[in-house]
């Protein structure tokens, strides 16, 4: 008989934790599971990865959100609901015989591993942004026979995709120097959306915009920003100070519709000091 090792109490803590993390998931795939069973929910059965991914969109946004906010109560429940979707997916293909939330597991334990040598293989002290170029480039040569961006999927929203692109090309060097030469790139096409402009031609108009709007994204990534969620808290602000202008203008008895420009204008600018 082989006799155990004794383990340190910050070992043993551990290992209780992960027990009733296992335990956690093991619940709720069991009541994914009886839902889907026979005598269990309609709707549940009746779902395919095709009829929830508008909810899994929804959910990964819901989250975003909160951990944007550092709303933890939130957060908290709305990974419990994109937690769901994902064991929901893993059954469905459970029950074809294509893979389980086990294959799943196993899969992203073997990349993260193969992704990390820094880590698994050869200690080695690497900065954020290294770690992010090699992973980068470890994913690169995986994908070499599939296409440099194959793995950025078509729903991507457009500006996020934009910046993860760029991300992608500045990990092999393809990138400028300093943000000097973006922020010259970017007024280079401004200039060329101005002509377009002027020229009346709708088509290089709108290939021209697009730049503008690409080498923008750029210049925010060089600085360190997400653009993303840089867009969102500039809705907000606008937003916020949009509803504050109207608040302003029915305090004097003029409504929106019945504002003109240099009213609103006036309004909006008492709203920018509040």
């Amino acid at each position: 008989m082989v006799q155990s090792m004794d383990r340190n109490p910050e070992e043993k803590k551990n290992s209780g934790e992960s027990a009733k993390d296992s335990e956690a998931l093991i619940d709720l795939m069991e009541i994914v599971k009886k839902l889907r069973g026979p005598g269990g929910c309609p709707w549940d059965r009746q779902q395919t990865p095709q009829s929830l991914r508008p909810y899994l969109l929804e959910e990964a946004y819901e989250v975003a959100d909160a951990a944007e906010k550092e709303n933890w109560d939130i957060l908290k429940k709305e990974l419990g609901d994109l937690l769901l979707h994902i064991i929901l997916m893993c059954r469905i293909a459970e029950e074809k015989g294509i893979f389980s939330l086990q294959d799943v597991a196993a899969g992203i334990t073997e990349k993260l591993i193969r992704r990390h040598p820094h880590v698994f293989k050869k200690e080695k002290d690497l900065k954020p942004h290294q770690v992010e170029q090699q992973w980068e480039a470890i994913k690169a040569e995986e994908k070499k026979e599939e296409g440099f961006f194959s793995s950025l999927p078509d729903e991507f929203p457009a500006l996020q995709a934009a910046w993860r692109i760029q991300q992608r090309a500045a990990s092999v060097g393809f990138d400028w120097p300093d943000i000097k030469g973006a922020l010259e790139k970017m007024y280079e096409e401004m200039g060329e959306f101005q002509q377009a402009l002027n020229s009346g031609d709708k088509e290089n108009r709108e290939i021209e915009a697009g730049d503008v709007l690409f080498s923008i994204v750029n210049i925010a990534r060089i600085a360190d920003m997400e653009p993303e969620l840089l867009l969102r808290q500039a809705n907000r602000k606008f937003v916020k100070r949009f509803e504050r202008m109207r608040e302003l203008l029915i305090e004097t008895g003029i409504s929106l519709g019945e504002a003109d420009l240099h009213q609103m204008e006036e309004a909006w600018q008492k709203a920018k000091l509040d």
